[in-house]
């Protein structure tokens, strides 16, 4: 194959770019600079809305992208990880990017990735720069939406999306994850975070720890930037929470009135969540001429749905997903369950994780939970950093839980099959969570093949 030769095949196109992850995670923007520059800098065409945070990304992303669709604007998304098809990571008005398009973006950039390698001192591209490229082209040239909602892969500062002189950033929270690349104190990690607050561009945060804070200010000072942050530029409250809904109260420096929404969506960090997009979407309309009526704003956060997080699979017997995958993450599946569970359910969980997490300290949050766990089902799945049954059992023991609580599962769709032939004519009191990897519950979401009317296509 010549590197003139383009690819044929979408699945060639496919193997190209996994097969660039032998070349790791490289923190630095030369690369991506270089090949920028080749191609005449399209990143500058494109208005982007900057999205930075340890958890809550995802579903912030959502809630934009969903408000702004719903007042007629076309929305680019570009995030990461993706379920169950790579293309989700490039939206444009909720669709993923067409397997032709990627191809001919593919072949496009596969010559600069060659090129970046042979003719400059920075080496190959790396996956996750390819891609971000890859979004920049088809932003720019192909599908050319009003406004691009820009996820960062890792940590911001170095982080491949950098590149970009976005209307606004948002850094949703601080928390421990990747502390081999970001550092290993909260400071660390907020300080590569507070690296997309740019010169003059205003910077919407929901984390509220004064040491951090302080940490974004100076970064916004140096950069004369405008810092909102919720308690103080912006406030939200939950008002109601069921399963499948809550109510939140919202109000900020930008609005004359406070406004109450819906959303589908469950959990307290998803009322702060939704409350960081609205403050967003205030700064868009204030300073960039956006146009949002209430009524889509409304219609936007209640009709935003995010796959994985709290998922309510089946009623009866219930089953819920959700991508807890770090301590913070599984802090607020715990505080969500505490409030949700009926009195008198027995509550089961289904974990699986990636070994290079820190699972004791997530089976540890487990505890405030204790009481209402009848049982913890440990089990491993097909995926390369995917942490063994046993060495989850002893993760959890050594986070606090007895062996009799604990149950290696050897074979979770097994186990799932089982659960719900058996409990479809039981008392519909047992809940089962299945938890843990983003990448697990991707598995787990694909074996219950009756709910896909939100993948996108």
């Amino acid at each position: 194959m010549h590197a003139e030769e383009g690819f044929v095949e979408y699945t060639q196109a496919l193997d190209w770019l996994h097969g660039l992850l032998r070349f790791g995670q490289r923190p630095g923007l030369e690369r991506m600079q270089w090949v920028l520059e080749q191609v005449g800098h399209p990143e500058r065409r494109i208005p982007f809305i900057h999205v930075a945070g340890t958890n809550g990304k995802g579903s912030t992303c959502a809630f934009l992208t969903q408000m702004l669709m719903e007042a007629g604007y076309s929305v680019g998304t570009f995030t990461s990880p993706y379920l169950v098809d790579f293309r989700e990571r490039i939206r444009y008005n909720g669709s993923m990017i067409p397997e032709e398009d990627l191809l001919q973006l593919v072949n496009e950039v596969k010559v600069w990735v060659q090129r970046c390698e042979q003719e400059t001192e920075f080496g190959s591209p790396t996956e996750f720069e390819v891609i971000t490229l890859i979004a920049i082209l088809y932003f720019s040239r192909v599908a050319r939406p009003a406004v691009v909602v820009w996820e960062t892969g890792l940590g911001g500062r170095l982080d491949s999306t950098n590149v970009v002189l976005p209307l606004v950033s948002v850094i949703t929270n601080i928390g421990m994850d990747h502390t081999q690349v970001l550092g290993e104190s909260l400071e660390d990690i907020a300080r590569e975070k507070a690296g997309i607050i740019k010169p003059g561009v205003p910077v919407v945060t929901g984390e509220v720890r004064p040491e951090l804070l302080a940490v974004f200010e100076e970064r916004a000072r140096q950069t004369k930037s405008t810092l909102y942050h919720i308690g103080e530029h912006f406030q939200a409250e939950q008002v109601e929470e069921q399963l499948g809904e809550q109510q939140l109260r919202y109000k900020s420096i930008h609005r004359r009135a406070e406004a109450s929404y819906r959303l589908t969506m469950n959990g307290i960090h998803q009322t702060t969540n939704a409350a960081v997009a609205l403050m967003t979407i205030d700064v868009l309309r204030n300073y960039f001429s956006f146009l949002l009526e209430e009524e889509e704003i409304s219609r936007g956060l209640q009709q935003t749905r995010w796959p994985g997080r709290l998922e309510v699979i089946s009623p009866r017997p219930m089953l819920i997903l959700d991508g807890a995958h770090n301590q913070e993450g599984m802090e607020a599946l715990v505080s969500s369950l505490d409030r949700l569970l009926p009195d008198g359910a027995r509550l089961h969980l289904l974990f699986s994780g990636l070994a290079d997490k820190p699972l004791a300290k997530m089976a540890e949050s487990l505890a405030p939970l204790k009481s209402k766990i009848t049982k913890l089902h440990v089990t491993t799945f097909d995926f390369p950093r995917a942490a063994e049954a046993n060495s989850l059992q002893e993760s959890f023991i050594a986070g606090g839980w007895e062996q009799e609580f604990l149950d290696a599962v050897p074979d979770w769709r097994a186990f799932l099959l089982s659960w719900m032939r058996e409990k479809q004519s039981a008392k519909a009191d047992d809940w089962l969570v299945v938890c843990g990897s983003l990448y697990f519950i991707a598995q787990v979401r694909t074996f219950f093949p009756t709910i896909v009317e939100e993948a996108g296509e």
